[in-house]
Protein backbone atom coordinates (compact mmCIF):
# COMPACT_ATOMS: atom_id res chain seq x y z
CA UNK A 1 0.00 0.00 0.00
CA UNK A 2 1.07 3.42 -0.60
CA UNK A 3 1.85 5.79 1.93
CA UNK A 4 0.14 8.73 2.14
CA UNK A 5 1.73 11.73 3.74
CA UNK A 6 1.09 14.73 0.85
CA UNK A 7 -1.42 17.38 1.23
CA UNK A 8 -2.01 16.67 4.69
CA UNK A 9 -1.02 19.84 6.35
CA UNK A 10 -5.00 20.53 7.14
CA UNK A 11 -4.79 17.96 10.18
CA UNK A 12 -1.65 19.70 11.65
CA UNK A 13 -3.76 23.16 11.75
CA UNK A 14 -7.14 20.68 13.05
CA UNK A 15 -5.31 18.84 15.79
CA UNK A 16 -3.08 21.64 16.55
CA UNK A 17 -6.64 23.62 17.93
CA UNK A 18 -8.31 20.17 19.11
CA UNK A 19 -5.81 17.62 20.14
CA UNK A 20 -5.19 18.96 23.86
CA UNK A 21 -8.57 19.03 24.21
CA UNK A 22 -9.41 15.67 23.05
CA UNK A 23 -6.98 14.37 24.50
CA UNK A 24 -7.88 15.40 28.38
CA UNK A 25 -11.60 14.60 26.86
CA UNK A 26 -10.87 10.98 26.10
CA UNK A 27 -8.84 10.65 29.75
CA UNK A 28 -5.55 11.15 29.64
CA UNK A 29 -2.73 -7.74 -5.19
CA UNK A 30 -5.09 -9.68 -6.17
CA UNK A 31 -8.68 -11.03 -5.78
CA UNK A 32 -7.79 -14.16 -3.85
CA UNK A 33 -8.42 -14.43 -0.75
CA UNK A 34 -12.41 -13.32 -1.94
CA UNK A 35 -14.80 -14.54 0.64
CA UNK A 36 -18.38 -15.84 -0.40
CA UNK A 37 -21.31 -13.82 1.14
CA UNK A 38 -20.74 -14.14 4.81
CA UNK A 39 -23.21 -11.31 6.09
CA UNK A 40 -25.99 -8.57 5.02
CA UNK A 41 -24.95 -5.69 2.61
CA UNK A 42 -26.97 -3.78 5.23
CA UNK A 43 -25.45 -3.77 8.75
CA UNK A 44 -27.70 -3.62 11.63
CA UNK A 45 -26.51 -0.97 14.53
CA UNK A 46 -26.90 -4.50 16.88
CA UNK A 47 -23.56 -6.13 14.90
CA UNK A 48 -21.70 -3.72 16.67
CA UNK A 49 -21.66 -3.80 20.68
CA UNK A 50 -22.58 -1.09 22.93
CA UNK A 51 -19.22 0.99 24.73
CA UNK A 52 -18.26 -0.99 27.63
CA UNK A 53 -19.02 -4.00 26.01
CA UNK A 54 -16.29 -6.87 25.60
CA UNK A 55 -15.71 -7.13 21.41
CA UNK A 56 -14.70 -9.61 20.16
CA UNK A 57 -11.29 -10.50 18.91
CA UNK A 58 -11.21 -10.83 15.14
CA UNK A 59 -8.30 -11.73 12.71
CA UNK A 60 -4.91 -9.62 12.84
CA UNK A 61 -4.03 -9.73 9.29
CA UNK A 62 -4.92 -7.06 6.74
CA UNK A 63 -8.44 -7.63 4.95
CA UNK A 64 -9.04 -6.67 1.20
CA UNK A 65 -11.78 -8.96 0.50
CA UNK A 66 -15.20 -8.27 0.29
CA UNK A 67 -18.17 -10.20 1.71
CA UNK A 68 -20.57 -9.38 -1.02
CA UNK A 69 -18.34 -12.26 -2.90
CA UNK A 70 -16.03 -12.23 -6.17
CA UNK A 71 -17.96 -9.87 -7.66
CA UNK A 72 -17.80 -7.42 -4.42
CA UNK A 73 -16.40 -4.04 -3.99
CA UNK A 74 -15.68 -2.23 -1.07
CA UNK A 75 -16.00 1.88 -0.65
CA UNK A 76 -14.06 2.86 1.87
CA UNK A 77 -14.07 6.70 2.83
CA UNK A 78 -11.50 8.49 4.35
CA UNK A 79 -10.30 11.14 7.11
CA UNK A 80 -13.86 12.50 7.90
CA UNK A 81 -16.43 13.34 9.01
CA UNK A 82 -16.62 16.87 7.16
CA UNK A 83 -19.31 19.11 7.61
CA UNK A 84 -19.57 19.89 3.78
CA UNK A 85 -18.51 16.67 2.33
CA UNK A 86 -19.83 14.13 3.90
CA UNK A 87 -23.53 15.34 3.65
CA UNK A 88 -23.06 15.03 0.05
CA UNK A 89 -20.67 11.39 -0.01
CA UNK A 90 -23.87 9.96 1.88
CA UNK A 91 -26.71 11.45 -0.31
CA UNK A 92 -24.87 9.83 -3.64
CA UNK A 93 -24.47 6.64 -1.87
CA UNK A 94 -27.87 7.04 -0.41
CA UNK A 95 -28.77 7.67 -4.52
CA UNK A 96 -27.28 4.56 -5.74
CA UNK A 97 -28.08 2.52 -2.82
CA UNK A 98 -24.56 1.88 -1.79
CA UNK A 99 -23.01 0.80 1.76
CA UNK A 100 -19.40 2.17 2.43
CA UNK A 101 -17.30 1.82 5.33
CA UNK A 102 -16.00 5.00 6.84
CA UNK A 103 -12.43 5.70 8.41
CA UNK A 104 -12.75 8.69 10.74
CA UNK A 105 -10.47 9.87 13.13
CA UNK A 106 -11.15 10.56 16.56
CA UNK A 107 -10.64 14.82 16.23
CA UNK A 108 -13.24 15.27 13.30
CA UNK A 109 -16.11 12.22 15.12
CA UNK A 110 -15.27 14.71 18.42
CA UNK A 111 -16.11 17.55 16.32
CA UNK A 112 -19.14 16.35 14.61
CA UNK A 113 -20.89 13.59 16.40
CA UNK A 114 -23.84 14.21 14.78
CA UNK A 115 -22.16 13.54 11.66
CA UNK A 116 -21.37 9.96 12.62
CA UNK A 117 -24.71 9.18 14.10
CA UNK A 118 -25.81 10.04 10.59
CA UNK A 119 -23.42 7.59 9.28
CA UNK A 120 -24.36 4.90 11.55
CA UNK A 121 -27.98 5.69 10.61
CA UNK A 122 -27.66 5.05 6.80
CA UNK A 123 -26.48 1.64 7.58
CA UNK A 124 -22.43 2.33 7.19
CA UNK A 125 -20.28 0.91 8.86
CA UNK A 126 -16.91 2.68 10.69
CA UNK A 127 -13.27 2.22 11.15
CA UNK A 128 -11.25 3.55 13.71
CA UNK A 129 -8.46 5.65 11.52
CA UNK A 130 -6.80 7.13 14.74
CA UNK A 131 -7.25 10.56 16.65
CA UNK A 132 -4.64 12.71 14.97
CA UNK A 133 -3.86 10.84 11.60
CA UNK A 134 -0.31 10.55 12.20
CA UNK A 135 1.32 9.04 8.63
CA UNK A 136 4.69 8.24 11.05
CA UNK A 137 3.18 6.21 13.96
CA UNK A 138 4.81 3.33 12.54
CA UNK A 139 8.17 4.47 13.88
CA UNK A 140 6.58 6.05 17.57
CA UNK A 141 6.55 4.05 20.49
CA UNK A 142 4.00 1.21 20.81
CA UNK A 143 2.56 3.27 24.13
CA UNK A 144 1.93 6.19 21.09
CA UNK A 145 0.19 3.93 19.04
CA UNK A 146 -1.85 2.17 21.46
CA UNK A 147 -3.35 5.97 23.00
CA UNK A 148 -3.92 7.20 19.25
CA UNK A 149 -5.97 3.34 18.84
CA UNK A 150 -7.71 2.66 21.57
CA UNK A 151 -8.22 6.98 22.29
CA UNK A 152 -10.02 7.15 18.66
CA UNK A 153 -11.96 4.03 18.96
CA UNK A 154 -13.38 5.55 22.79
CA UNK A 155 -14.43 9.20 20.64
CA UNK A 156 -16.12 7.05 17.74
CA UNK A 157 -18.05 4.87 20.29
CA UNK A 158 -18.89 8.33 22.04
CA UNK A 159 -19.80 9.98 18.72
CA UNK A 160 -21.95 7.67 17.30
CA UNK A 161 -23.98 7.09 20.52
CA UNK A 162 -22.63 3.30 21.18
CA UNK A 163 -21.91 1.97 17.88
CA UNK A 164 -18.23 0.34 17.68
CA UNK A 165 -15.82 0.67 14.78
CA UNK A 166 -15.58 -2.93 12.97
CA UNK A 167 -12.29 -1.96 11.32
CA UNK A 168 -8.78 0.04 12.08
CA UNK A 169 -7.05 1.30 8.95
CA UNK A 170 -3.43 3.02 9.55
CA UNK A 171 -2.88 6.40 8.74
CA UNK A 172 -0.96 6.28 5.02
CA UNK A 173 -1.02 2.32 5.64
CA UNK A 174 1.11 2.85 8.69
CA UNK A 175 0.60 -0.37 10.22
CA UNK A 176 2.83 -2.48 12.78
CA UNK A 177 2.11 -5.62 14.14
CA UNK A 178 1.63 -4.33 17.20
CA UNK A 179 -0.99 -2.12 16.04
CA UNK A 180 -2.40 -4.27 14.28
CA UNK A 181 -2.87 -7.00 17.22
CA UNK A 182 -4.26 -4.61 19.50
CA UNK A 183 -6.68 -3.67 16.87
CA UNK A 184 -8.16 -6.83 16.43
CA UNK A 185 -8.19 -7.67 20.24
CA UNK A 186 -10.66 -4.61 20.03
CA UNK A 187 -12.87 -6.24 17.45
CA UNK A 188 -11.36 -3.92 14.82
CA UNK A 189 -10.09 -5.73 11.50
CA UNK A 190 -6.98 -4.00 10.20
CA UNK A 191 -8.43 -2.72 6.71
CA UNK A 192 -6.14 -2.17 3.60
CA UNK A 193 -6.96 -0.97 -0.21
CA UNK A 194 -6.51 -2.62 -3.38
CA UNK A 195 -7.26 0.60 -5.36
CA UNK A 196 -5.98 4.26 -4.11
CA UNK A 197 -8.06 6.99 -5.95
CA UNK A 198 -5.33 9.55 -4.99
CA UNK A 199 -8.62 11.73 -4.82
CA UNK A 200 -6.79 13.51 -1.66
CA UNK A 201 -4.03 15.31 -4.45
CA UNK A 202 -7.37 16.66 -6.47
CA UNK A 203 -5.88 15.34 -9.87
CA UNK A 204 -9.08 16.24 -11.68
CA UNK A 205 -12.10 14.18 -11.91
CA UNK A 206 -11.05 11.95 -14.94
CA UNK A 207 -8.02 10.74 -13.64
CA UNK A 208 -9.94 9.19 -10.77
CA UNK A 209 -12.22 7.94 -12.32
CA UNK A 210 -9.73 6.46 -14.66
CA UNK A 211 -7.59 4.83 -11.97
CA UNK A 212 -10.54 3.18 -10.29
CA UNK A 213 -11.21 1.33 -14.02
CA UNK A 214 -7.50 0.96 -14.68
CA UNK A 215 -6.71 -0.66 -10.96
CA UNK A 216 -10.03 -2.64 -10.20
CA UNK A 217 -7.94 -5.78 -10.70
CA UNK A 218 -5.85 -5.04 -8.26
CA UNK A 219 -8.53 -6.31 -5.91
CA UNK A 220 -11.95 -5.45 -4.27
CA UNK A 221 -11.41 -2.35 -1.50
CA UNK A 222 -11.27 1.67 -2.94
CA UNK A 223 -10.18 4.57 -1.34
CA UNK A 224 -11.37 8.02 -1.29
CA UNK A 225 -11.74 10.74 1.24
CA UNK A 226 -14.39 12.99 2.19
CA UNK A 227 -12.34 15.53 4.32
CA UNK A 228 -8.62 17.15 3.81
CA UNK A 229 -9.87 19.97 1.42
CA UNK A 230 -12.04 20.40 -1.09
CA UNK A 231 -13.43 17.03 -2.08
CA UNK A 232 -15.71 18.85 -5.13
CA UNK A 233 -13.27 15.86 -7.68
CA UNK A 234 -14.44 13.09 -5.39
CA UNK A 235 -17.58 13.58 -4.90
CA UNK A 236 -18.27 13.86 -8.75
CA UNK A 237 -15.72 10.85 -9.28
CA UNK A 238 -18.45 8.86 -7.14
CA UNK A 239 -21.19 10.36 -8.83
CA UNK A 240 -19.64 8.05 -12.28
CA UNK A 241 -17.68 5.47 -10.46
CA UNK A 242 -21.05 4.28 -8.49
CA UNK A 243 -23.60 3.65 -11.50
CA UNK A 244 -20.11 2.40 -13.85
CA UNK A 245 -19.05 -0.67 -10.83
CA UNK A 246 -23.30 -1.79 -11.04
CA UNK A 247 -22.72 -1.46 -15.00
CA UNK A 248 -20.39 -3.99 -15.03
CA UNK A 249 -21.93 -6.46 -12.73
CA UNK A 250 -19.92 -5.76 -9.85
CA UNK A 251 -21.72 -5.80 -6.03
CA UNK A 252 -21.01 -3.60 -2.57
CA UNK A 253 -20.09 -4.85 0.29
CA UNK A 254 -18.40 -4.46 3.77
CA UNK A 255 -14.85 -5.86 3.98
CA UNK A 256 -14.72 -8.99 5.55
CA UNK A 257 -14.41 -9.85 9.06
Amino acid sequence: MARHGAGRDWYGKVVGGALGVTLLAVGASVWTAQADSVGSASPKPSASAAPGGAAEPVDVSIVHASDAGARGVNITIDDGPDPTWTPQVLALLDEYGVKATFCVTGVQAQTYPDLVKQVVAAGHRLCDHTVSHDTAMDKKPESYQSKEILDAERMIIKASGGVRPLYYRAPGGAFTPYSRGLAASHGMRPLGWNVDTKDFERPGTDAIVETVQRELSNGPTLLFHDAGGDRTQTVEALRRVLPWLKEQGYSFGFPVR
